[in-house]
Formats: C-alpha cells, sequence, structure tokens
C-alpha cells in the first residue's frame, strides 16, 4: 500500500515544482524591481570574462540604444549611482554593491578622454585604487553588460543611469 501512495505523492510534488518553475521570471534585471545592487539576471548576468575592472580607464562616447552616452575606452558603458552624492569625493556603492557595479578604476590622476566633455576626475575606492568620476559622479561598470554597447544596468532598481558626455544623468 505504501508503494501506491507513493508515486502519486512523487508525481504531485514534481507537478508543483514544475508549475512553480513556470511562475519565476526569466526576463532581464528589473529596473523597477527596487534592488539598487541590480543582481544581473540569468539573460544578463556575467559570463567567465568580467567586465573591465582595472587598468587605465580610458572614457570615450558611444551611440547606444539610449543615444550618446559616456563609455570606456573598449565600448563598455559606465553608470553612475544615485546615492552617491555628486562632487562628494566617495562612492556609496559597497559590499554587494561593488560584485554587480564594480567601479571604473585607472593608474592616472587624469585619465585620458576622447569625446567627453564633463569634468573627469579620480576619487579613492574603497579597495584603495582610483576610481573615474565624470562631472563629480564615480564611474561603474554594470556586471551585466556583456559587450560594448550594452546597456543593461540603464535604471536598475532606479538608481542606476548612464551619462552623457558632458556627465548629465540620462534618466528614462
Amino acid at each position: 500500500m505504501f508503494a501506491k501512495v507513493r508515486k502519486p505523492a512523487i508525481a504531485a510534488a514534481l507537478l508543483l515544482t514544475l508549475a512553480m518553475a513556470g511562475c519565476s521570471s526569466a526576463g532581464g534585471t528589473d529596473p523597477g524591481s527596487g534592488d539598487p545592487y541590480g543582481a544581473p539576471s540569468a539573460e544578463t548576468a556575467p559570463s567567465e570574462e568580467a567586465p573591465p575592472a582595472a587598468g587605465e580607464a580610458e572614457l570615450t562616447v558611444a551611440d547606444t540604444s539610449l543615444g550618446e552616452i559616456t563609455v570606456d575606452g573598449e565600448g563598455m558603458t559606465v553608470y553612475m549611482f544615485d546615492d552617491d552624492t555628486q562632487g562628494a569625493g566617495a562612492s556609496a556603492c559597497e559590499g554587494q554593491c561593488l560584485t554587480n557595479w564594480p567601479p571604473v578604476t585607472t593608474e592616472s590622476a587624469a585619465p585620458a578622454v576622447e569625446g567627453v566633455t564633463g569634468e573627469v576626475g579620480t576619487i579613492t575606492a574603497a579597495d584603495g585604487s582610483k576610481q573615474v568620476t565624470l562631472d563629480g559622479w564615480p564611474l561603474y561598470y554594470f556586471a551585466g553588460d556583456q559587450a560594448a554597447g550594452d546597456v543593461n544596468g540603464q535604471g536598475v532598481g532606479g538608481v542606476w543611469w548612464v551619462l552623457s558626455p558632458a556627465g548629465e544623468r540620462m534618466a528614462e
């Protein structure tokens, strides 16, 4: 008798598991999720190659689906964080935030720029490296961006934004 009860129970559990899996979202990061850390979804999760995080940062301009924005020398989109205070000289992104939003860093006190008209500078990042700033905003990469021109971090949590070449926040 136990075997007869066990098979239907296993089948019911399997069906319940499949039904629950079908309800989960497989889409990209939800900009309205309120998660300021913007954990990448399965579609935007980083591959084995993480976005550039160290070395010389050269800022330039690229045309994207959002218009003309600031990118690094490799064409990777850079972002600003609303929780940062413009011109404060410090980043508000710490802990898990830095895992999903690594800082744009440089070895130079004056990173090379092309087409960027905003004031470029540096601050000391949490790890002691030089984090690049644009018009006083610390700059970050998004771990969910895989290739030059990706803008998957735009609007994540309602606090992450691309910047114009002048260093102005480009909110949706």
